[in-house]
């Protein structure tokens, strides 16, 4: 069920209102990126403006070259890593069009839903976003202890936080967030795997960015094959 609800997604990205979705999200996540690396360097100027001193030994100017040096190496940097979060989480904000796509071409049959309100889903991205940066900075101290298994410990991970975040946008919008969560217990392994599936790509760049448009069409076929449609699973 979760390979064929993948390609059957993957036959459709080519659709117009997911390349519609991928450019929006993208320009959004570059514009504030580029807005909170200004806001680094404005920050960084502001605090290097004077010396810096220190108790008992006074000023130490040789800090604010250190501080300067470290704030560009860390707005190099920070880009790199947020990148995919970010873009993860400002895409997530118009995923309710790729499901709706999605059902358009192939569940026509299904009653239209109201459209989830701007300032819900900028909550829920906001909240996605935050789960996803932490989880991933605390996965750091186990990369540290088990380097071997860094590569399933990422996947396995953002494929737990993947697979929840697509699954429940996915039933939201039909069964509401309580029958969502309800769902989305009775399935956990399934959608846990379908999120895996979605993870792994997620280590190469430029696909990676595909990834939040590609897993918000496969879970809505999930959800429909696991809300009792096992033909939908199957259409393509």
């Amino acid at each position: 069920m979760v390979l064929n609800a993948f390609f059957a997604a993957l036959g459709q990205i080519g659709d117009p209102r997911f390349r519609k979705v991928l450019m929006r999200g993208i320009g959004l996540t570059i514009l504030l990126l580029v807005v909170a690396c200004a806001g680094a360097i404005w920050l960084i100027n502001v605090v290097s403006g004077s010396d810096i001193s220190l108790p008992f030994v006074g000023a130490v100017p040789w800090l604010n070259d250190v501080l300067n040096y470290s704030g560009i190496v860390l707005v190099l940097i920070l880009p790199v890593f947020l990148m995919i979060p970010v873009a993860s989480a400002i895409t997530s904000m118009f995923l309710d069009e790729v499901a709706q796509a999605v059902e358009d071409k192939h569940y026509p049959a299904l009653p239209p839903v109201p459209r989830i309100p701007i300032a819900d889903a900028v909550l829920d991205s906001l909240g996605f976003l935050g789960v996803l940066i932490v989880a991933n900075l605390l996965a750091l101290v186990l990369y540290a202890l088990f380097p071997p298994l860094m590569p399933f410990i990422f996947w396995g991970m953002n494929g737990f936080l993947l697979g929840r975040e697509y699954f429940t946008l996915a039933a939201m919008r039909r069964v509401g967030r309580d029958g969502a969560r309800r769902l989305r217990a009775r399935h956990a392994s399934t959608i846990w795997i379908a999120g895996t599936l979605m993870a792994i790509p997620l280590t190469f760049p430029l696909v990676n960015l595909v990834i939040p448009i590609l897993g918000a069409a496969t879970f809505t076929h999930i959800f429909h094959a696991l809300n009792g449609r096992p033909e939908a699973a199957r259409q393509s």
